[in-house]
């Protein structure tokens, strides 16, 4: 009979679930259009001008979240003024990814190349918050032709002590962490989303509407919610096989970080990858935490546009 229980138990949760997904998906809609690219398919909202001869913006957002965690605060303003492009990475919103394990920075910074040579843009100025700084080091290394500028917000750039949380980890157990994605995590994750997103945004409050806003319930699906702790397991390894190769970085490079951020370390990442990078400088924030963007997206505009101008002023503009 307890077997029974259990059976019956997993398959009305598997069925909550898919309900979930259904309403989830329902109620936040994919805003763009999709490319195939190597590994899955990418989607992407274009905004703004596109008869500009300046590089346009191209913003990635970082781990548990989806484009709009950068549409908020800085998108639809840039966009005012600029081409701007959001990108799902590889697994999260309504990108997709053939396999979860493949989560590699180089993986993904591969498929978003791909999706800007489908979008005609040959040069950009990229912006990363949080995990997608290892994905922004990544294209300045392996695509410096495309990186008119970088601007790295709470970055991940080098291997810290300890490891990920336990959750995750047992996210990418065979077998544990399907079940557990298909049954469990999305009812509770209905619960602790705004919890959670609050802590992030400590020690400023969250923006009203912000869960909503940014369609971050897309994260309780389960394949995305695999798809994320597949990153988040394997980024310190990924960021171990590149620290070596920052001094390369040529692109200009700002780097903004809070003092007051709990979760990415300002000492162990954005202050040593400005000491390793020599196009690189650092803006410390006070008492700001992990969301950059959000609690000072004026300063974040105008170093973007200042990195905008300089390549502007630059022989390869003029040739252009």
């Amino acid at each position: 009979m307890l077997l029974i229980g259990l059976v019956a138990a997993i398959a009305v949760l598997a069925l909550l679930t898919q309900a979930g997904v259904v309403w989830i998906e329902n109620r936040f809609p994919p805003q763009g259009e999709s490319f195939a690219v190597a590994g899955g398919d990418l989607h992407v909202v274009d905004l703004g001008p596109r008869d500009l001869t300046e590089p346009p913006i191209v913003l990635i957002h970082g781990a548990s979240s989806n484009l709009g965690a950068m549409r908020v605060p800085l998108g639809d303003a840039l966009a005012e003024q600029h081409r701007v492009i959001l990108i799902d990475r590889p697994g999260h919103g309504w990108s997709e990814r053939d396999t979860l394990a493949d989560s590699a920075p180089a993986d993904q910074a591969k498929a978003i190349g791909e999706a800007l040579d489908r979008l005609g843009v040959s040069r950009a100025v990229i912006v990363v918050h949080s995990l997608a700084g290892a994905l922004g080091a990544r294209m300045a290394l392996d695509q410096p032709s495309r990186v008119a500028g970088l601007v790295m917000l709470a970055p991940v750039t080098h291997p810290w002590r300890g490891g990920v949380g336990t959750y995750s980890r047992i996210m990418t157990t065979p077998g544990i962490g399907p079940l557990l994605a298909y049954t469990v995590t999305l009812p509770l994750g209905l619960m602790l989303t705004k919890p959670g997103a609050r802590a992030v945004f400590a020690p400023q409050p969250m923006p009203e509407n912000y869960v909503d806003a940014s369609a971050t319930p897309l994260l309780l699906r389960p394949r995305e919610f695999l798809a994320n702790s597949w990153d988040l397991t394997t980024l310190k390894d990924a960021v171990r096989q590149q620290v070596a190769r920052y001094p390369q970085i040529s692109a200009p490079t700002v780097v903004i970080h809070g003092d007051a951020d709990d979760i990415v370390s300002l000492d162990i990442h954005a202050r040593a990858f400005v000491a390793a990078v020599p196009s690189a400088h650092l803006i410390v924030l006070p008492n700001v935490g992990h969301m950059v963007q959000n609690a000072a997206p004026d300063l974040v505009g105008r170093e973007i546009e200042a990195l905008i101008a300089a390549d502007a002023a630059t022989p390869r503009a003029a040739a252009r």
